[in-house]
């Protein structure tokens, strides 16, 4: 990505989390980056395109670093530890990309479904690795779909706890998460 596409991206990423999508414009967007309409336009053909980048951009992020972690791992509930530990750093390090997405994910228009579609197969990927560890022993055998769930929504629940404290250790809160949530999973 050129310099200047990562600028319009960035921008409108912060705008977004910031505003909202529907009261962040066009015009605000360019004056905020610097460059003219025709120059955005050059990059992304409209705000929803620019929505939509960031968006799979941010989810295949997230999605290529849990299968780089837990491609090579045995256990189930070592590649859940790794999970876990990936969406707290995504979450803190890429706060506007977490905010867009959790804002999103209600209602019905096509960036709804679409924030929806990602993090279902978000959740669909870690229900995966729950029910091969079910099928192994390593994780009760409850519902992986609730699982899978309750793993993300906890997670996602981290940044709640953030914005309370501002510093977090993030070695910290994942151990709590761990003590609290991933050992009670132990087959």
């Amino acid at each position: 990505m050129n310099k200047t596409k990562r600028k319009i991206f960035e921008t409108s990423m912060k705008l977004f989390a910031e505003k909202g999508y529907d009261a962040t414009s066009i015009e605000e967007i360019t004056a905020t980056v610097g460059v003219a309409k025709g120059t955005l336009y050059y990059h992304f053909s409209s705000k929803e395109e620019i929505f939509n980048f960031l968006v799979d951009e941010g989810m295949k992020l997230l999605k290529n670093s849990i299968s780089i972690k837990t491609d090579k791992m045995k256990n189930s509930l070592d590649k859940i530890r790794a999970i876990v530990l990936i969406q707290i750093k995504i979450l803190f390090k890429y706060e506007n990309f977490m905010t867009i997405i959790l804002n999103q994910i209600w209602g019905n228009d096509s960036r709804n479904k679409l924030c929806k579609q990602y993090v279902f197969e978000y959740i669909h990927m870690v229900e995966e690795i729950v029910k091969e560890g079910i099928e192994k022993g390593e994780i009760v055998n409850k519902d992986p779909n609730i699982i899978a769930s309750g793993i993300f929504g906890f997670t996602c629940s981290s940044y709640i706890y953030k914005m309370q404290h501002k510093e977090v250790d993030v070695q910290k809160l994942f151990s709590e998460i761990d003590n609290i949530f991933i050992k009670k999973l132990h087959r």
